[in-house]
């Protein structure tokens, strides 16, 4: 595991700083299309753990966050049934970096450029620990996922799918 005390400072360290929340970090080699495989084995830690921020929108173009377990998918149907919308499908790479300010690749729940609703896979919530994307590529934070609760103030949903 690659741990660096010089960790990058982005809007997702600041945010985690001002809400006074404990958190570690935790860099590592990116690789373009890798993945949460590649930052799993890199940190030595279960895919399970590893929490992917996924930006959706719904029919009318309005965009959400999805917080997934990096081992599975969304099932888009069964989120909008959930979030009480017609339809949702991922945003494109631009579309979904004009809403939080970051790249995709390096999104963070944390300290987007705008309020965004967000919708939690609640299984996450039975990890002991989990990794999120500090707000770079290569660059993840270890927090507590009840922080998640506390920060985000997230809807849980049920829409995992095993890849």
């Amino acid at each position: 595991m690659k741990h660096d005390t010089h960790a990058p400072e982005t809007p997702a360290t600041q945010f985690l700083r001002q809400h006074k929340i404990a958190f570690s970090t935790h860099l590592y080699e990116y690789v373009e299309h890798g993945g949460t495989s590649v930052s799993a084995s890199s940190l030595n830690v279960d895919e399970h753990a590893v929490v992917k921020t996924l930006i959706f929108q719904d029919e009318a173009a309005k965009p959400l966050i999805v917080l997934m377990h990096g081992d599975c998918k969304v099932s888009a149907k069964e989120l909008a049934r959930q979030a009480a919308r017609k339809k949702v499908e991922p945003c494109k790479p631009e579309v979904a970096q004009r809403h939080t300010g970051y790249m995709v690749g390096g999104t963070s729940p944390f300290g987007t450029k705008k309020a965004l609703p967000v919708y939690l896979e609640k299984t996450i919530l039975d990890q002991a620990l989990i990794y999120i994307n500090g707000g770079r590529r290569g660059f993840l934070v270890g927090i507590h996922p009840h922080d998640l609760i506390t920060l985000l103030n997230p809807t849980q949903v049920s829409v995992a799918l095993e890849k």
